[in-house]
């Protein structure tokens, strides 16, 4: 079973038996964009980044937890992981990390200060078409999945990640 199916059948159970008010929500589509985004090209790591990141920035305590051991269970320094909060000051990330961690922050942020063109011209040097919408794809997931952790009252410190 892998971590996202596991994941869904906790968000299932919780939600149905203990859910505090949220009603039971179907998951299928959600495991789905998961399922593509493992298949879709971008490195898992890349993936993994942008997902703490995104966590780090909507306050998902579940997912933080999630993505930092995915994180460190690929082989991630804790420096590297310990300083995304300030990427941008920071020497550990590549132009192409960098360029997906703006994205993703003007993806996360979009209702606030919307995706300038000075972002987009960030990150066309580093993404193609196709690896841009799956870099989009990507963050809103990571969001979507953040509002539903934090509406079910996930409880970080549990998650266990795959064996590699």
């Amino acid at each position: 079973m892998s971590q996202q199916q596991v994941q869904l059948k906790v968000l299932e159970a919780y939600t149905r038996d203990v859910g505090r008010g949220v009603a039971r929500i179907d998951y299928d589509a959600m495991d789905a964009l998961d399922q593509y985004l493992a298949k879709c090209g971008l490195e898992e790591s890349l993936l993994h980044l942008v997902r703490l990141r995104a966590s780090q920035i909507n306050g998902c305590a579940y997912c933080i937890d999630m993505h930092w051991k995915d994180l460190r269970a690929l082989g991630e320094s804790e420096q590297r992981l310990y300083a995304l909060d300030a990427w941008r000051e920071s020497p550990f990330y590549s132009p192409r990390e960098q360029a997906a961690l703006a994205w993703t922050e003007a993806v996360t942020l979009v209702a606030t200060s919307r995706i300038s063109d000075a972002v987009l011209a960030e990150v066309r040097p580093q993404f193609n078409d196709k690896e841009l919408a799956d870099l989009t794809l990507a963050a809103a997931t990571i969001n979507a999945w953040n509002r539903l952790s934090i509406a079910a009252r996930f409880e970080p410190g549990h998650y266990q990640p795959a064996k590699q």
